[in-house]
């Protein structure tokens, strides 16, 4: 097998497995976590478990689509760049034709069997993220001193509940792990090696910026649709911390406060977003089909896609090269287990709310949510089957 023959394979395997994942994950960038860890970390053995704890805590401090990131990551590590493409689109893909399709009207989420699939789904998120949590802090927080860091991550989250709080936490984190492990597993640097230059690393980061500043001007000189619906959206998606539900307010503020669609409109599609598997980010494909219906231009999904999730992409490739040399370094090693440990904690602060809040409404709720953690992990389940288990459950007994 030639090299480009063995890349091809890498590249393809990873596409299955993202395309897999793309169908089932639902519940958010928080029970994305969750599924990658335990189709990635734990039964592929892509990576093991301190490694993904460095690319979710790396991904948490940049602007975008955490979970998207992380995926973009492992498809890099696992393929090359031909992987990390097919990651995305893979991952992406489902979601983003599900909403396109809502938006030309083929789909509507308002009766009593749609809202009982909907309910099944966030306790199958309940029981995901229960499981990630648990499983990483056995490992990311196996003695006192990362376990407090954790606790202190907790509370920075609770009492600052913004994406601001998340990088905080992930910022107090390193330092205390800096301060506090440094001996905790010294010399242990374990291997990530990323298949991308510095050079090409800087490159992103170079397009990253440019394109911040330049898209406004472009887009002001041509007048083109097309060119303003880009730079719409490669600025929501730049300018966010957190993840797809915060991106929202930017999504309106240029979407519905520049009257492109009605805040109807833009409400149903949030809504039908909650129930599609994969990334929150692929609200925008909706949105740019809503806005092409208007306009007559069946391009716009494509455009506002794409824009939305381009400068977070930039940023992860442009920042892994570097990150490569920085965390061979003992003093980067025991920041990275203060910031491990403090995501351990964001992940806890993100089971109870707005996981836990959202979907655990009743006794029954709290049973059907244990038995899909029970199956993950102590019968060892695969995740789709508690997709599609729990939500049959909770609608069997809805009906009864």
């Amino acid at each position: 097998m030639t090299v480009r023959d063995s890349a091809s394979a890498r590249a393809g395997e990873v596409f299955t497995t993202f395309l897999k994942l793309g169908l089932t994950s639902f519940g958010g960038p928080i029970a994305h976590l969750g599924y990658f860890r335990d189709e990635l970390v734990l039964r592929r053995r892509w990576i093991d478990e301190a490694r993904y704890g460095e690319i979710v805590a790396l991904c948490q401090f940049l602007p975008g689509p955490a979970s998207s990131q992380v995926g973009f990551c492992l498809g890099l590590l696992r393929g090359g760049p031909l992987g990390a493409l097919a990651a995305w689109t893979a991952f992406t893909l489902p979601s983003a034709l599900l909403l396109i399709l809502f938006a030309y009207g083929a789909a509507s989420f308002g009766g009593p069997v749609e809202a009982g699939i909907l309910h099944g789904l966030k306790l199958v998120a309940v029981a995901v993220v229960a499981q990630a949590v648990y499983g990483m802090a056995k490992s990311l927080t196996p003695d006192r001193t990362r376990a407090g860091i954790a606790l202190v991550a907790v509370l920075i989250v609770t009492f600052m509940a913004s994406a601001v709080g998340q990088v905080a936490a992930i910022a107090v984190g390193a330092v205390a792990g800096l301060i506090l492990c440094q001996q905790a597993g010294a010399g242990q640097v374990g291997h990530l090696t990323v298949p991308i230059s510095r050079q090409f690393g800087m490159g992103c980061l170079v397009a990253f910026f440019a394109l911040l500043i330049l898209l406004p001007l472009w887009a002001s000189m041509s007048g083109s649709g097309n060119v303003v619906l880009f730079d719409a959206f490669y600025r929501s998606g730049a300018l966010v911390f957190g993840g797809g539900h915060v991106v929202l307010p930017l999504l309106k503020a240029e979407i519905v406060d520049k009257g492109w669609l009605s805040n109807d409109v833009f409400l149903a599609g949030y809504g039908a977003a909650q129930a599609v598997p994969g990334p929150l980010f692929t609200f925008a494909a909706y949105l740019g089909a809503a806005i092409g219906q208007a306009t007559g231009d069946l391009s716009s999904a494509a455009v506002a896609l794409v824009a939305i999730f381009l400068p977070g992409l930039l940023l992860v490739t442009g920042v892994l090269p570097f990150w490569e040399i920085l965390r061979k370094r003992q003093d980067a090693q025991a920041a990275m287990r203060g910031a491990n440990a403090a995501v351990v904690g964001i992940l806890g602060a993100a089971l109870y709310n707005p996981v836990w809040t959202s979907a655990v409404l009743s006794p029954a709720d709290f049973a059907f949510a244990l038995a899909g953690f029970l199956g993950l992990t102590m019968w060892k389940l695969p995740p789709w089957v508690v997709v599609i288990a729990l939500p049959l459950a909770v609608l069997g007994i809805g009906l009864i």
